[in-house]
């Protein structure tokens, strides 16, 4: 033992060696560089990728927010720009539909006034054929007393009766050809009402019945055409949709048709008298 030395107990010279508050004095120290200084070379080593993750993450964490505003920006630019773009579009299609609303409203009030006139048309023609009509049966019932009288007269009852027969013939014609003209009618009117049967075969029908009233005879007497077109024009009476009987439609063609039958028993008496009369 040297002088002057102090003697330790073994229990003190391990309190001394784990003493916290001594890091000099630690009983585990690191390791020794090969110079000869304190401290392991593995401490730093470790010590810079640390500091470099470090680095990266706060450099890619910037990026990164600048990248997020970036797209934030741009999105509400875009956002924006279709926000303005669908504003403009509903505008468009306000005004474009509120313009068509009132052109159909335009239209629709021109067809109004024009079925209007129509009506008026029709109900006035209609006052003038039952006027007509009553004329025709009071000349046809004085026609009738007439041939009462000359059916008694002797000589002028027989060329009466020639004359009558004569006639007969052109009356018979006559009634064929309304009977013809009444079915193409009701089929004309029966296409016009329905929702099914083709427009070109109603047109079909009207253009053919034009032709043979300027063309045949007796439609020429009785002056069918103007009539016809009258009914083309302004009949357009149907029954309701349920209606299976095709005679229930129409209304003007009807009394153009009872019009024509009391015309061809006038027309009739008419030529008689003309052909006694010798005119």
């Amino acid at each position: 033992m040297r002088l002057g030395s102090r003697n330790t107990s073994p229990l003190e010279e391990g309190l001394s060696m784990n003493n916290l508050n001594d890091p000099p004095h630690w009983n585990i120290r690191p390791n020794a560089r090969d110079d000869g200084s304190p401290g392991s070379k593995w401490n730093y080593a470790l010590l810079v990728p640390m500091l470099g993750l470090a680095a990266f993450r706060w450099i890619w964490s910037r990026e990164c927010q600048k990248e997020i505003e970036k797209e934030k920006k741009d999105f509400y630019r875009k956002l924006s720009t279709v926000h303005r773009e669908l504003e403009t579009k509903y505008r468009d299609i306000i005004t474009e539909n509120r313009r068509t609303v009132a052109h159909l409203e335009l239209e629709l009030e021109k067809e109004r006034n024009r079925t209007l006139s129509y009506r008026e048309a029709l109900v006035s023609q209609s006052r003038k054929l039952v006027e007509e009509r009553r004329i025709l049966e009071k000349e046809r019932a004085k026609l009738e007393e007439e041939k009462q009288v000359l059916q008694n007269s002797g000589a002028a009852g027989v060329l009466y009766q020639s004359c009558m027969e004569k006639e007969g013939q052109w009356q018979k014609r006559a009634i064929v050809l309304l009977k013809e003209y009444e079915e193409a009618l009701t089929e004309r009117q029966d296409i016009y009402c329905s929702l099914m049967l083709p427009r070109n075969r109603r047109l079909e029908i009207e253009k053919n019945l034009l032709v043979k009233a300027a063309t045949d005879s007796v439609a020429l007497d009785l002056e069918m055409e103007t009539g016809l077109k009258d009914i083309f024009r302004h009949d357009t009476y149907c029954s309701n949709l349920l209606n299976t009987n095709k005679r229930r439609n129409g209304r003007l063609m009807w009394l153009y048709l009872r019009y024509w039958e009391l015309s061809v028993e006038l027309r009739k008496f008419k030529r008689v008298e003309k052909a006694m009369l010798g005119k």
